[in-house]
């Protein structure tokens, strides 16, 4: 009977969990949308300064109508969910090798390592000019200051998981007669997994904050595009409008890579 009982029991304490998280966020939402409605109806706040949310729903529904600046609101989506992603996997593709060199390899790492601490602390717009002058404001640009945002945390990341991995586990492998290879796809990367998934997720995020300075480079589509130009017209419904889709598509890949991580490291966490 026990033993029958023992999953349901496990099933149903995963369900909580879920559900107990899920029921606290949406008492978060729920409680500040509450405190925003309340501002604008008691008028605390100018609604030059902060719209009632009525407003900007109406904004919502007349821009994916109407458009905005020549632009559909799914252009403007697509146009800056595209140049983060695009940074996204250019960041994956060199960071995570880099970082995988370094902590296998004390001579790259005393190469890389000076240079990312350099690079590292730098602000984004501290480089945007550079970038400018040397690439012109094009896509490339603006993909290259995204990219450059994301790459330092995939890089320390997977860094930190190459450094973390149990080295019993290695002796243990190369002991039973794995080769170097093998250690490394088997042992070493599985282990280190977690972190760069972290990493990934603390660069996806670290991408779409920049991603408004990034569309400042002549740009005619995008969400940060959006918020720019209407911040100059002293349109505030649609710079909040803005930053909630910013927010929006950014918690749903935040999910995605959460739900990703749990299936390639269900053990993280847990142990």
């Amino acid at each position: 009977m026990t033993t029958h009982s023992s999953p349901q029991l496990i099933i149903q304490k995963k369900l909580f969990i879920r559900h107990y998280g899920l029921f606290w966020g949406a008492i978060s939402i729920l409680t500040m949308g509450i405190i925003w409605w309340a501002v604008t109806a008691l008028e605390a706040v100018p609604s030059l300064f902060l719209p009632a949310p009525t407003i900007v729903w109406h904004q919502l529904l007349k821009i994916a109508t109407d458009g905005y600046m020549s632009a559909s609101l799914w252009q403007h989506v697509f146009a800056s969910l595209g140049r983060v992603l695009v940074a996204l996997f250019a960041a994956i593709l060199v960071g995570v090798p880099i970082g995988i060199l370094m902590g296998t390899n004390r001579t790259i790492k005393a190469v890389f390592d000076p240079l990312l601490e350099f690079y590292r602390p730098i602000p984004p717009l501290a480089y945007l000019p550079l970038l400018v002058i040397w690439l012109g404001i094009g896509e490339v640009t603006k993909i290259m200051l995204i990219f450059l945002a994301i790459l330092a945390p995939i890089i320390i990341s997977t860094l930190q998981g190459i450094s973390t991995v149990n080295k019993s586990r290695q002796f243990a492998a190369l002991s039973l007669g794995a080769s170097r290879s093998q250690l490394l796809w088997h042992v070493t990367l599985p282990s280190a997994l977690p972190h760069i998934l972290i990493g990934i997720r603390i660069g996806l995020g670290v991408g779409w904050s920049t991603l408004v300075a990034a569309e400042l480079i002549a740009a005619t589509k995008g969400v940060g595009f959006m918020i720019q130009s209407a911040a100059q017209f002293l349109a505030t419904d649609i710079v909040i409008l803005g930053i909630m889709v910013i927010a929006i598509i950014a918690f749903a890949l935040e999910m995605i890579l959460r739900t990703v991580q749990n299936n390639l490291a269900p053990w993280y966490g847990k142990y």
